[in-house]
């Protein structure tokens, strides 16, 4: 019984594993990214600095931090260190670094 439990365990850890996983990869549309790209090109923001912050996707950005509305578009962004980054406004992690 002990055994039965233990991998009925360890086999809802793994489905909950996957299911973060799948939760964390965000993908945009070619259509979606093409709109945000022309609109933070036409809207350009002044940088800001984030001492220790990495621009890496999944990163949360503290609150200090102001994003910037894309019509029609569900995420933010902002400008960090001349990067434009891209952010879930919900949880504030970042879901697109473009270069």
């Amino acid at each position: 019984m002990k055994i039965y439990l233990t991998g009925t365990a360890a086999a809802l850890l793994l489905l909950a594993g996957i299911g973060v996983a799948a939760a964390e990869d965000i993908i945009i549309q070619p259509e979606q990214d093409t709109v945000i790209r022309e609109y933070v090109k036409k809207q350009p923001l002044a940088s800001v600095k984030l001492p220790g912050v990495e621009l890496n996707v999944g990163t949360a950005l503290p609150d200090t931090v102001e994003l910037h509305e894309v019509p029609n578009v569900q995420y933010r962004y902002v400008v960090i260190d001349n990067r434009t980054v891209l952010v879930d406004p919900g949880t504030r992690k970042i879901v697109k670094v473009y270069d």
